[in-house]
């Protein structure tokens, strides 16, 4: 599943043509580093990706002043067909990865119980202020902010604060893991 595809189809068929600038500047505003994979950065090489494989289309180079030219791009009939593909396959797959972790804590047996309890109340601490940064996002409402991005963020929190509980699972019983010395 790629993300940075559907966002980008997603948008031009949402927001009609657009430039990169653009697209990058929806994505940055709509936070979509929070709630998906999708990298502003990595917006530019899949256009060119996207539109040497017909799914969308130059139709125009604008410059304003001094600011460099930039290519505003439509989405295809093709991109079209993409766009529902990919959508189809996001809402149908379940993707709930492997975490590292789990291997990493499998093969712990040996580690000193208070290095690995370090190890998991740091991720705790990523965890939480995760959810943080998250919340401080949504306190600043952003243009067209809607009930489906409210959900969005909540379904990140929910998933969040899982992993926390989990931690927080596997602290009470370092014991049983690494029995003292």
């Amino acid at each position: 599943m790629n993300e940075t595809r559907l966002f980008v189809l997603a948008a031009l068929a949402r927001r009609g043509p657009m430039h990169g600038h653009q697209i990058r500047r929806d994505a940055r505003v709509d936070r979509a580093d929070l709630w998906s994979r999708v990298k502003p950065g990595s917006l530019y090489s899949a256009l060119h990706r996207m539109e040497d494989e017909g799914l969308i289309r130059p139709i125009r180079t604008e410059q304003e002043g001094a600011l460099p030219a930039r290519t505003v791009y439509e989405i295809t009939t093709e991109g079209q067909r993409e766009l529902r593909a990919l959508r189809d396959e996001a809402l149908t797959e379940v993707d709930i990865r492997p975490d590292p972790v789990d291997l990493a804590l499998a093969a712990a047996a040996d580690l000193d119980r208070d290095l690995l309890r370090g190890y998991l109340e740091d991720r705790i601490t990523a965890l939480r202020a995760r959810t943080a940064r998250i919340d401080h996002q949504l306190d600043r409402q952003w243009p067209d902010q809607s009930p489906t991005d409210d959900l969005i963020a909540d379904h990140a929190r929910i998933r969040i604060q899982a992993e926390i509980d989990w931690h927080e699972k596997v602290l009470d019983n370092i014991d049983k893991l690494i029995p003292p010395r």
